[in-house]
């Protein structure tokens, strides 16, 4: 059976940084088949590239810099973040990337997908996202929810 890893990355105490830890948080409090596994990553990417192994899909949870208005929601797969140096995936993107490349040489690298949010807040002390992320936090969150059922849907085939 193949795997889903849904991975919640950022730093909580970072506001709007945090979006990813808050969503996987919220998304393991769903039923979900058992390939799919939910981890808060934290801000240790580079770290984790052991998770990564065995996974046939990553789905990554976090902020990006897009230079859209805060709360815009992105969609991203890993070739827009290597094919456009300007595009980054929150402080972690190269670890993320990085990681990926470790497990391939280790292992099995498992396709990945970035559900993004632009962030307001992401360098000032504060537990709580902006209430400009807040208000688009649910519907960031059915976004994830679909994705993890495309990528279960995928799966199946």
């Amino acid at each position: 059976m193949k795997k889903l890893l849904v991975l919640g990355i950022g730093n909580i105490l970072l506001g709007d940084e945090g979006v990813g830890v808050h969503a996987v948080e919220e998304l393991k409090k769903d039923e979900w088949p058992e390939n799919v596994h939910l981890v808060d990553g934290g801000t240790f990417t580079h770290d984790i590239f052991h998770i990564l192994e065995g996974y046939d899909g990553l789905l990554v949870l976090d902020i990006v810099h897009g230079g859209k208005d805060a709360g815009t929601i992105y969609y991203l797969e890993e070739k827009d973040i290597i094919d456009n140096d300007k595009q980054r995936l929150s402080l972690h993107d190269i670890d993320l990337v990085d990681s990926l490349n470790m497990a391939g040489a280790v292992g099995k690298r498992p396709e990945m997908r970035i559900l993004g949010m632009e962030p307001e807040n992401y360098t000032e002390w504060n537990m709580d996202m902006t209430e400009t992320c807040q208000a688009v936090f649910p519907g960031y969150l059915d976004k994830a929810r679909s994705e993890i059922k495309r990528f279960i849907a995928e799966f199946a085939q």
